[in-house]
């Protein structure tokens, strides 16, 4: 449990400082940014972190593993247009036009959404189990994962630090207590 977690909360750290900063709105950023490598090795790293927080979350709270895999499972499909598509599509010259059509396309934007808000019910949930300090900035971390897309590269890259900190700690503080009380262990 320690190492994914822990994993999983480098990722998505590494995730928005990986993640090329241009100005999308232009077909010059969108370009250079989405036909980055740095591009697809940084989406990359959040879809697996997205893969190894409920392998962590069986042993702490397993209702929550599954609610948060199913979450991860609406949320893997945009994730993988957004990462795959948009790199091969980023040398046409409306990458623009094409990135909003993948982007915002209604059923791949609904089943991002309720898939992000899917991951920040299951944080929650084990939030409340535990009611540790620890869990609670892994949930504050998980339920601002959709509003932080809205915000500045600096604040985005700031969530991605709430993000290591709240897996890690979690994990860390998670383990100690299970040594400590086997009983613990999730229900």
């Amino acid at each position: 449990m320690r190492i994914s977690l822990t994993a999983a909360g480098l990722l998505f750290l590494l995730y928005p400082v990986f993640r090329p900063w241009e100005d999308e709105s232009t077909t010059a950023g969108a370009a250079a940014a989405m036909g980055s490598q740095a591009w697809v090795l940084s989406h990359l790293f959040a879809m697996i972190g997205f893969i190894l927080v409920p392998i962590a979350l069986l042993e702490i709270h397993r209702t929550a593993a599954i609610t948060f895999w199913v979450g991860a499972g609406l949320t893997l499909p945009y994730y993988g247009a957004e990462d795959f598509a948009l790199h091969e599509i980023a040398a046409q010259p409306n990458i623009v036009e094409l990135a909003e059509s993948v982007r915002f396309n209604p059923f791949a934007v609904t089943t991002f959404a309720v898939g992000l808000v899917t991951m920040g019910v299951a944080a929650v949930m084990v939030a409340l189990k535990l009611r540790t300090v620890p869990a609670i900035v892994f949930a504050a971390g998980f339920a601002l994962f959709l509003p932080q897309f809205f915000t500045p590269p600096a604040f985005r890259i700031a969530h991605g630090v709430l993000m290591i900190v709240g897996c890690v700690w979690l994990a860390w503080d998670s383990a100690r207590s299970q040594a400590k009380d086997p009983q613990l262990a999730a229900a």
